[in-house]
């Protein structure tokens, strides 16, 4: 593990009860916030979150969120007129950048949403969240209105596999532990403490997300934690504890896609560090202890043998 990392985990992380909203509003000045749904074909989650944001957030005395915008990839349901009446303003994919063809995916959305808002921080919320509570907001601007040199902050959470009545408490994150958190320890060691690399819940600064390329399908969450590590450097990022994020899951086949693209783009910025064979052969994993992560590195080195004829020789070997 790189030196400094395990003090920036100690310092950069955070609960979302650290960051009430009394504090956040002595913070906010004139900082505007943009909060941002990617939606496709979310009607029955939607509404539900925009309303806590609304009425959370939003339509108090002293505002924390300015505007809350649902930027609809195409829906085939009542999306946009469930997010339009719960008070979101609704900008279909296609009306943004109208001279830029745009492109199915989850990250081409958000990246059209940076010329669709104008908040100082833009919040991403995926939009089929469960129980949504308007905490993931406010924990997501903490470190960002209190602390200047925080520019890019990601969520950290339990994710509960729903299995009809039951729950299993540790089987949501089958990408996260199966294909990022491998590759992200392997090759970028400094990110081994980001407990969800692939967070659809993150903040930051509108300048610097202006500055990052964005992947335009489901790599674009370890693409901006990548690329936002060269841009600002570690200590510029922190990631908060909201406690349990629920949400509708994905076939094995659609995973299996997924997976297919955090590779292909994480693959992309290995070509561009331009060193594939640097590795860093350990592995740290979280266990929730009460309230609080615990990370528990493991060391993963691949050793290899060499054929067995280069060991004994021909004439050594059985039947030879």
């Amino acid at each position: 593990m790189e030196p400094g990392v395990s003090e920036w985990f100690a310092r950069r992380s955070s609960r979302s009860a650290d960051w009430p909203p009394r504090l956040l509003r002595e913070s906010k000045g004139a900082t505007s916030v943009s909060v941002v749904l990617p939606a496709l074909d979310e009607a029955s989650t939607v509404g539900g979150i925009v309303e806590v944001i609304r009425r959370d957030l939003m339509d108090v005395t002293h505002p924390l969120v300015d505007e809350v915008v649902v930027l609809d990839s195409g829906s085939t349901d009542a999306t946009a007129v469930v997010a339009a009446g719960a008070g979101a303003r609704v900008v279909h994919r296609d009306d943004v950048l109208p001279d830029v063809p745009s492109v199915p995916g989850k990250g081409e959305a958000l990246w059209r949403s940076l010329a669709a808002t104008s908040g100082d921080i833009v919040v991403f919320i995926d939009a089929d969240l469960i129980g949504f509570r308007s905490a993931f907001v406010t924990g997501l601007l903490g470190p960002l209105l209190t602390d200047p040199s925080v520019q890019f902050v990601k969520a950290m959470y339990d994710r509960p596999l729903i299995d009809g009545s039951v729950a299993l408490s540790d089987g949501g994150g089958r990408v996260t532990e199966l294909v990022a958190r491998p590759l992200l320890n392997l090759h970028w060691p400094q990110l081994a403490r980001f407990v969800q690399p692939l967070a659809g819940e993150y903040a930051a600064h509108r300048h610097l997300l202006e500055r990052l390329p964005f992947a335009t399908g489901y790599g674009v969450e370890i693409a901006l934690l990548i690329d936002a590590l060269h841009e600002v450097g570690l200590d510029a990022m922190a990631q908060v504890d909201l406690g349990e994020r629920r949400h509708r899951h994905h076939t094995d086949l659609r995973l299996g896609r997924m997976a297919a693209e955090i590779w292909q783009t994480t693959l992309a910025r290995l070509h561009q560090d331009g060193d594939l064979q640097t590795v860093e052969p350990t592995l740290t994993q979280f266990v929730r202890d009460g309230s609080r992560y615990l990370p528990v590195t493991h060391d993963v080195t691949a050793l290899e043998r060499p054929p067995m004829v280069s060991v004994l020789g021909d004439e050594r070997l059985p039947g030879r």
